[in-house]
Order: C-alpha cells, then structure tokens, then sequence
C-alpha cells in the first residue's frame, strides 16, 4: 500500500467510489465538496443538502453518541469507499540522485577536474619522439613503468572521488532509511481517540475513517477531516492552512467545520469524520504538490478546481524559478545559517585549493624556464618547426607534474572525515537519548552559548503532588488527616476537582509492584486527583454521576485566562460553577472563602493580601506551584450569559489553595553545574509563578545566591524590551538578557522573543547560539527560531517535534549536557584530521615540488604519493573521527563563530612537524645512499629497477606519517598522546593494519610501487626515524605557542560572512524526511509560499536595482506576521542585509540554482 503512488491511489479511490456509491446516503465527492466550505456557507448547505449534522449521521450510519459498531466488515467497506486516513509518502531519494547530491562539494569538483586533466594527458603521446636534432631536457628521464602507470595517478585521484562520494551517498541513504523508520514507528504511535460502540478507545490514527465519532480536545492535531457535534469553547488555530494565526471560533450553527492539520487551542468536543488520508483538505493540499511531474499534470486539472488559493499561490512560483520550484518547496523553507563547522570547512578548502594552484603554477614556471634557458640560451639551439611536437611535449610533462603537486595539496579526505564524523556521533548520540533530526544540529550544540530550558518535565520530573493546602482557615504543612476537614467543605472540594478537569485525566494502578501509580493525561490535574485520593476519597463515581455530556459548559484552560471552569446544571435546576487556576488570579476573583464550618465568609482584598504573604508566598519560595479551587452557584433564572466571561468568572467562593510540588530531577543540578562550567547559561524560561520559578531555579543550581542575576516575570520583561509605541528594541533588549537567569509567568511569545534577541545581538563579540527546549504545541515559534531546538520526546506534542532538530527521547535535561559533548567532539575529531593531513601534505607538496626542480623527478612516485594521500587519509579520518568524547571537553568554553580551525597550536604542531619530516626525507635523498651504503637512484639510467634508496625515502615517510598520527590525537598541545587510546578500538586496529599493508607493499609491492625489498636493519633503520616524531613532538610541545607571532591561523569565519540563506544549498540541506514529508500538513505551507515569492521579489528588486526600500517594508510585515505557531522563521533579516552586502551572489541564487559559496 505504502508503494502506491498518489495517482493509483486517486483513481482506485474514484472507481471504487463510482461502483459503490450508493451503499451510503452521500458519496465521497460530496462530502469533500462539503468539506470546502467554510464557517456560514457550510451550514447553509448542511440545512438545504441534508438537514442538520444528525442526518448526515444517519446517512453515514453511525451514531453521534455510540459511533460506529466497530465490526470489521463496516470498517473495511468504510476504507474501501472513502479511502484509508492515510497519505502516500513521497517517494524518497534514489541512491543516484544521492550520489549526484554528493558530487557537488566544492573540494571534490576541484579533485574530479585535476584527476580528468591528469588523465587525458596520460594517454597524450604527440608524434615526433624519434627527431634527433631536437633538444631533449637533461634529467627527469621518466622510467618506461611511470609512462606505462601515468593513468594510474589520475584513474586513482577518481577512484578517491568515487569512495567519498558513495560513503557520503550511502551515509545519507541510511539517515533517509532511519528517518523513515522513525516516521512510521511515530505514525503508529500517534493515536487519536474516537467512540466505537458506545466505548471511548484509542486508535492509531491510520485507522480511522470515515463515519467515526471522533474526541478532540486541547493539543490535538486533528487527523483527519470532519464535522463538529458537540462539545464546548473549541477553539481552532488554522495557520497550517489558512495562513491566520487568529483563533476560530467552531461551533455547531456557525462553523461546524473541522479541517485535519489543525490544532485544537481550547476546549474539547465530538466531531463526525467525514473525509479521510487523501481527500482530506490536507490530503489535498499534499495531492497539489505532487509526487512528480506527469502526476502533477493529471491532478493539476483537478487540483485547481479544488483549491483555488492553493493553485494561485503556485503559480508565480513556477514561473519565476523555473522547474527548481518544486525542489525549493520541498526543501522546507526553514534554513538555518550555515553551520560554524561546515562554513569555515569551505573556507579552509578554498584558501588550501589556493595555496595548491600557486605552488603548481610556480612548479610549471620553473621546469618551463629551466628548460628553455637551458636549450635556447646555454646550448644555442634553434628552434625548428619539425620539433615544435616534441617542445610541446615537454611542457605537457611539466604541466603534468604541475597538477601532481596541485593534486597532493588539495585534502581529499576532508569531506570523508566530516560525514563519517557526524555520522558516527548521530549514530552514538542514540544511544544518550538524543535523535538527531538534522545533521549539523549536532556540531552546532558544541558551540552553544546559551541555553534556555523549559521547567515542567525537563528540569523537574513531571509527576506533580500536593504537599500543602490550605483549607477551612488552616495551612497544612503535609496533607491533612481527613476527619479535620469539614464534610460540606471535602464534598464541595472533591467534586470540585473532579468534575471540573478533562476527564482523559486518570490515575491508575502502578504498572509494576511498588512503584508510584501511573498519572495518565495532565500532569497538574493528576496531582489534584492524588489529593483526593490522599483524602481517601474517591472522584470515579462523581464523574460517573456527572458524565462529560451533562455539562453544561466549560471554559478550558489557555495561556490568557490561565484558569479552568465547568458548569454544572444541578438537580434544582440552578448552575454550579468550579474553577480552579493560578491562586494569584483565582483569588483576586474570589470574594467569599470557605470558614472551618464549611460556611462561606467574606474575603476582602486586605484578607487576600494576607494570605498572599501568609500561604502563598511561603508555598511558592518551597518551590511549589499554588493552584486555587473555587466555586460560584448561579440561580435558574435569568439564566447568565455565559459567554460574557468576565462577569461570570467573578464573585467566587474559595474553596482551598494547593501547593503542587513537581521535583527536581535528581540528575539535574550536576548537568547544569556541567553547562556552566563549560562557558554555557542556562537560563530557564516557564509559566510558573516568579517564586516557585526562583525557588526551583535554585535548587538546579540556574542560580546562586549572592550573584548578579535578573529573574524577570512577563510582564516587567515586555515593559522593559518595548519603546513608547510598544515595539520591541534590541538594545534594551541587550540590556537585559546577559544576567537574565529566570523569567516566569512567561508566555509562548516572550520565549520567541528572548531567543530571537539573544540570537540578534550584537553585544558580545561572538554571536551567541541558542539551544532551546520545549515540549507545547505554543513552544514551536521559539524552537524554530533556535540554533538547535530540543523537543521532548515523551511530553513533547507533534508540533514541538516537527519543529526540533533534536529529540530527547527521555525528556530529560542531562542528555542536554551530552548533546554538547558530542558536538564538541565531532568539531575536535575535524580538527585532529586536518592537523594531521596537513602535515602530509605540506611535506608532500614541498617534496614533490623541490624534487621536480632540482632532479626534475619526484623521489616519491605517483602511485606511492597515492597510496600515502588516499588510503592513509582516509584510515586516518576513520581512526581520528570515531574518538570518543571525554568530560574534559566539558572543561573548556565554546569555540564560537571567530575562533579559526586550525588554531595556532596546530599550526605551530604542523610546521614543526613538516620541519623534522622535511630534514630527514632530503637528508635521505642527498646523502642517503652513504649512510647505507647501497647505489644511489637519484640519477638511474632509465628502465632500471626501482633502487633500494628511494623505497627507503618512501618506507621512511609512510613511517613519520604513521606515529605522527598518534601525535596528532591532541590539538590543544597535551603532551600524553597516548591518552585513552585503547578507548578507541577503531584506532588501534587501522595503525596496525596500515603497518601491515605497508609492510606488503614494500616487501611484494615490486614494479607498480616502484619499490624494492628491503633487509631488516633498513627496516629498523625506517622505524626508528618515525619513532622520532613522537620524540619530535614532546619538543615542540615544549615551545610556547605565544611566542611564535609569525603564525598564521586558517579557515576563521568573520561576521560579515555569514552566508545569505540563498546561499545555503542542497549540500547543507540534510535530507530530512521528517520536515520534509509534510506529515499531515503541518509544515505551514502556504506562509513558505508566501515567503518564497516575497523573497523571489527581493531578489527581482535587487536585480532591477529598484528601489529595495519597498522590499525591505513587505518583508518586514511577512515577518511579523508570522510570529505565531506557523512561525517558518528563516533568519529573513540576515539574508536581506548580506544581499545588500554581496548583490553579486544574488543573481544565480535567485534564478533557482542556489549557487555553492566557493569565494571566500
């Protein structure tokens, strides 16, 4: 089923439709028709097609009350009819397009170009040899096996090329594979509650159709298309479709319509499924954006009829970035800067492909004079024209050896190194209870600056019990003893807890013998109903009394009104109202409180003033979130206007004040101790009261007496961000965020706007990266916004995670601390490589160069060179990526944007080394054949055998290289290299095995390496050179980097080069399915498609040179529009002012062809 394309899906859907439509009162076109409708135009159809909503029930046979009988049969012939609640994937990547995607890496388009060039010329052998009158250039006689092998250098740089590029391809093919693995084990976990025969039950959400009565209440994600029947207060955000971040209002005479991939904000009720998976407004949403072309072209027909906006919307689109359009939809429109990582990688490899280019073209100089100078002015040759062909034969020779040295200098093993790096962290970070969503998330935690946690569930552990109350005018340290509380007053207090919460929330019988029970539903109403059971009573048989239809009306509990209320209708016909919410709102409603009798007595606001300062504060400084339940009785007549809130929610009666204690994690204050220590804030963002906030803030450690610190609530902090006019400034913003440690009673927006000013200012010289944490549906705008969000994998709603780029499967803050452990590592375990490839490259070069002058002849072979660069760099990157991490990584502060790659240690370890390596290998060539005695091949006559002299130069580097690459498992100049090196099983094993292979080659490797077997003395000889490196090492260790000002670091990021977003191409774009599949619409699509064409149009200004100033104001209302869930925060700012900086750049990305940062 899952293989079925979207249009085999349509047309058997339609065929079964025609053949059966008359099975049930209405098919399935209509009720899609029905289903586009929207608010007054849809109840008009509902009364002229069909009546009322009870009539489409019966025609759908299924009951408002019991539902659907449940028995296979029905289901099935349900799914037969109006198709299965279910949306065809998207068909992923091939392997080849993986491939081309991994082509495209700078570093390697400059490799594949060397590799075809020193190819082609291999096989170039002009006419001409025999010409006996012509010069012929003294020395660098090329042996006949190095003519014979000269492919080999050029088929080997390719085979190098094809290696990285299938690791890399395979790598990502895997994550595609993962990542699918995920989505369904999500999908099938993802269940939704609906009535089948008369029981509420849960199912997963593929199973529901057409015809269910389905339960929606606060935090749902809707699955699937329907009607609303009943129910109270519901409240729809509809952004992921409609682009309004307003709430709607649903209600069964005024807007009955409940579309799938909406939230539910508030309240809760019963809706009749009507459409399902494919024909569903989601469904049909996913249908228009096609999966491929010639679908696209059949349902384009269809599609447009259906969905007008949707259609308009894409057609400027098409236009304007030709077929590109669709790849640029589908890669969702959220991009994040550049990873720190990967833009200074770029960079390096720009600035070592330079450095490469200059010493080839500086070889091709010298051997191009050396001969001329030395045929046409010291021998006085005439040029003839018959001896052009062989003239320029000799140049192609030189400017083959040109490209070796170009060649040597260029790290081909970087991007292995990166991609294994990675992927061997993502692949271990599982096992810390982190899921990587998106690759360079993970390197870019080891940069963090800053994280801003949420308290409930991450901090705390999410299992809320009252440990105080206050009742009938005592406060109860401990729960009191039942029999001390008056009968009216634990009546009223227990149907007050009751009734008045969802009724999903339960607690039950602990799963295992011994533990706590299980909490089931909201973790606060769970602590309330632990109270009455704590009062050994009971709150089952009230709600059996009281069933959730018999109430009357219920205002749920949102961020605004920060309170919950049901009405009841009592047997006298008159209303009875509880509430229960934050005390310090509740109570400044309440103006009677229950005495120790059970009677009500009057409570003036100076009373309330001293309960504020007797209980609550006390409470709230214990760390406990205090929560009121009142009452309120209203008479049968009038009946009260209920939706005038304000009068109603008002003249309460207090019944008592909780105190809710949610605990520490106990592994908490040690990982916030770790953060802080490794030069990271941790700053804690909640709803929570500003006491128990601060309390609790304490208790992890966020805090210390004594410091200099803000704890905000926000309100203060809103009043102290915003100017006169009430707009957001950075500055004060900067004013306040460096000591703001704490900020309460915050809302969903203070959080986005925190994150976005600390990530916007410019007051510290590092920009700042922000780690966030958040498990609501309202804490997406704020993770989006991230450098890295962090989504609870147990808590957290689908939003949160569809928002994150890592989830933490056990919602807990200490794999945090792991996250940035790991990060730190990957970005460490890069530089290791570098400093080690470096160095063989340096010296390389510098051999390859210095040989080619002075005996027009490389001491070190092609096919050796090879061997030393391909197979040893990319060991080396296995053995030096896969290091382990270590606390001590914890011990330093973060790298930040500015800080170079190779710092200046490393370059004073690279020189250092290249100097020993360099004396020893020239020593060796000079005077080599000295020291051991054996004939020298510096000058052999051509067709000899390889000499023994220069298999001891080649045995002898590959040697150096092998113990340098355990000096170079430490970067910050440590002078144990061996430590923890059994740690890492990986490294061990590929030191001995390039050992053995390298004892093969030079005993067996004959003719093809150019080598000649050696006695064992030259081989103690080789070894005992190379154990001098890690002698070498200790004495550079011992030089104090300071004083060595002459060094230079490399590949540094600079604040102005943060790259525009339309720079940021395929390459950083992860695959990354779980955005990108669009799961059940809530990728807002139609904002992305809004800001596409909004930035298509910038560009096009930029382009015309128009005036950009109308740009800049229509994206800046786009932004601010869209500050709500539907937040596709993209750095939008950064990429209009670096457009202003750099307008070349903009043409080629904005002609849909993002463009690769190749110029520094």
């Amino acid at each position: 089923m899952g293989d079925m394309t979207n249009s085999d899906f349509y047309s058997k859907n339609q065929r079964n439709e025609s053949s059966h439509g008359g099975e049930f009162g209405c098919t399935m076109e209509e009720l899609r028709s029905l289903m586009e409708l929207r608010g007054t135009e849809a109840v008009v159809k509902i009364k002229e097609t069909y009546g009322d909503t009870e009539a489409i029930c019966r025609r759908l046979k299924t009951s408002p009350v019991e539902g659907l009988p449940g028995t296979a049969p029905d289901l099935e012939k349900r799914k037969q009819i109006f198709g299965q609640n279910f949306i065809p994937p998207k068909k992923p990547k091939t392997f080849l397009q993986l491939v081309w995607e991994a082509l495209q890496d700078v570093t390697l388009i400059i490799l594949e170009i060397a590799a075809i060039i020193s190819l082609g010329l291999s096989f170039y052998h002009p006419p001409g040899e025999s010409n006996e009158g012509c010069a012929t250039a003294q020395g660098g006689a090329e042996d006949e096996g190095e003519a014979e092998a000269g492919w080999i250098e050029g088929a080997a740089i390719l085979l190098s090329v094809i290696c990285v590029v299938l690791v890399t391809a395979f790598n990502d093919w895997s994550k595609e594979k993962q990542f699918r693995g995920l989505q369904s084990r999500i999908e099938q976990e993802q269940k939704f509650t609906v009535v089948r025969a008369g029981q509420v039950v849960q199912i997963p959400v593929a199973e529901i159709v057409v015809g269910d009565i389905a339960q929606v209440k606060y935090g749902d994600l809707l699955p699937a298309d329907g009607l609303f029947i009943q129910g109270n207060d519901l409240k729809i955000d509809e952004s992921s479709l409609t682009g309004e971040s307003d709430q709607v209002r649903k209600s069964v005479d005024k807007d009955p319509m409940l579309l799938s991939g909406t939230h539910v904000m508030e309240g809760s009720g019963r809706m009749l499924v009507t459409a399902v998976g494919v024909n569903s407004q989601t469904g049909i949403i996913f249908t228009l954006l096609g999966a491929g072309g010639e679908e696209e072209e059949k349902k384009d027909k269809k599609a447009k009829q259906q969905d007008g906006a949707a259609a308009m919307e894409m057609q400027p689109l098409k236009s304007a970035e030709g077929g590109d359009a669709d790849d640029k939809k589908k890669a969702n429109m959220h991009k994040k800067e550049k990873s720190v990582l990967q833009g200074k990688l770029t960079k390096l490899a720009v600035q070592i492909g330079k450095a490469g280019l200059v010493m080839s073209a500086i070889t091709v100089i010298i051997l191009v004079l050396y001969f001329t100078v030395d045929t046409f002015v010291v021998n006085k040759k005439p040029w003839l024209p018959e001896c052009t062909p062989v003239y320029v034969q000799y140049f192609v020779k030189f400017f083959i050896i040109g490209v070796t040295v170009l060649v040597v200098a260029v790290p081909e093993g970087l991007p292995l190194a990166v991609t294994i790096s990675l992927a061997y962290s993502v692949k271990k970070m599982m096992k810390d209870n982190n899921l990587v969503r998106h690759l360079d998330a993970c390197e870019t935690m080891g940069n963090a600056t800053a994280i801003c946690s949420d308290k409930t569930g991450t901090l705390t552990t999410n299992r809320m019990t009252v440990v105080q109350a206050y009742v009938g005018d005592v406060h109860y340290k401990e729960i009191p003893d039942p029999s001390s509380i008056n009968d009216k007053t634990m009546e009223l207090l227990v149907n007050a807890i009751a009734i008045n919460s969802a009724y999903t929330t339960k607690i039950l019988p602990p799963e295992k013998e011994g533990a706590l029970p299980r909490q089931v539903g909201n973790k606060t109403e769970c602590g309330l109903l632990g109270l009455v059971l704590d009062l050994k009573q009971d709150y089952e048989p009230v709600r059996t009394q009281v069933p959730e239809e018999k109430l009357y009306k219920v205002y749920t509990f949102n961020s605004v009104r920060k309170s919950m209320s049901t009405v009841i209708r009592l047997p006298d016909e008159s209303f009875r109202m509880y509430s229960k919410g934050a005390s310090e709102i509740v109570l400044k409603k309440c103006c009677k409180i229950l005495s120790g009798a059970g009677e009500p007595r009057v409570f003036r606001p100076r009373d309330r003033d001293e309960m504020v300062k007797k209980v609550i504060e006390p409470m709230a400084c214990d760390g406990l979130r205090t929560i009121c339940v009142a009452y309120r009785d209203f008479p049968s007549s009038p009946e009260p206007d209920w939706d005038n809130e304000n009068d109603i929610l008002n003249d309460l009666t207090c019944i008592c004040v909780v105190g809710i204690e949610d605990p520490v994690r106990p592994e908490v204050p040690e990982a916030i101790r770790k953060c802080q220590r490794a030069g990271i804030t941790v700053r804690m963002v909640t709803g929570d009261n500003i006491n128990t906030a601060r309390a609790i803030a304490i208790k992890c450690g966020i805090i210390h007496p004594g410091e200099d610190f803000l704890c905000l609530e926000g309100k203060e902090f809103n009043r102290r961000i915003r100017n006169e006019k009430g707009e957001i400034e950075q500055e004060r913003i900067d004013k306040i965020w460096p000591k703001l440690r704490v900020l309460a009673r915050s809302s969903p927006t203070d959080k986005h706007t925190l994150v976005k000013g600390i990530i916007d200012s410019t007051h510290t010289e590092q920009r700042q990266v922000v780690a966030v944490t958040g498990d609501g549906t309202n804490d997406g705008p704020a993770l989006k916004k991230a450098d890295v969000g962090f989504a609870m994998g147990i808590a957290g709603t689908d939003v949160a995670k569809e928002a994150s780029d890592i989830i933490l499967t056990d919602d807990n803050f200490s794999s945090i601390v792991k996250a940035v452990m790991w990060g730190r590592n990957v970005y460490d375990s890069i530089s290791k490589f570098l400093q080690f490839q470096l160095t063989v490259n340096v010296v390389a070069v510098i051999v390859a160069f210095t040989g080619a002058c002075i005996t027009q002849d490389s001491p070190l072979k092609a096919v050796q060179m090879l061997w030393v660069n391909l197979i040893m760099d990319t060991f080396a990157s296995l053995a030096l990526a896969t290091e382990p991490p270590t606390e001590t990584l914890l011990l330093r502060k973060p790298y930040g944007r500015n800080k170079p790659l190779i710092s200046r240690t490393m370059m004073k370890n690279i020189l250092g080394h290249a100097v020993y390596q360099l004396t020893l290998i020239f020593t060796l060539l000079f005077v080599g054949e000295k020291m051991f005695q054996i004939d020298s091949g510096r000058n052999a006559p051509l067709h000899s055998p390889p000499s023994e002299h220069y298999t001891i130069i080649f045995n002898t580097f590959v040697m150096m290289q092998l113990f340098n690459e355990i000096n170079a498992r430490k970067i910050h100049g440590e002078r144990n290299v061996f430590d923890g090196i059994f740690r890492n099983p990986i490294f061990c094993t590929i030191v001995l095995g390039t050992f053995a292979i390298q004892i093969v080659i030079v005993q067996f490797g004959g003719k093809p390496f150019s080598c000649s077997p050696l006695q064992l003395d030259q081989w103690m000889w080789c070894i005992f050179i190379g154990l001098g490196e890690l002698v070498w090492g200790q004495v550079i260790a011992t030089i104090p980097t300071s004083r060595l000002k002459f060094l230079k670091e490399a590949g540094r990021l600079t604040q102005k080069e943060e790259i525009p977003e339309e720079e940021l191409n395929e390459d950083v774009e992860e695959i990354d399915h779980a955005e990108r599949e669009l799961r059940r619409g809530q990728i807002l699509w139609f904002r992305g498609l809004n800001r596409i064409q909004t930035q298509i149009e910038v560009v096009n200004t930029f382009k015309s040179g128009a005036s950009f100033q109308g740009a800049l104001r229509r994206q800046s209302s786009v932004t601010s529009q869209s500050q709500d869930v539907a937040n596709l925060s993209s750095p939008s700012r950064v990429s209009l002012s670096n457009a202003l900086s750099s307008p070349t750049s903009l043409p080629p990305a904005a002609a849909g062809h993002p463009r690769r940062e190749g110029v520094p």
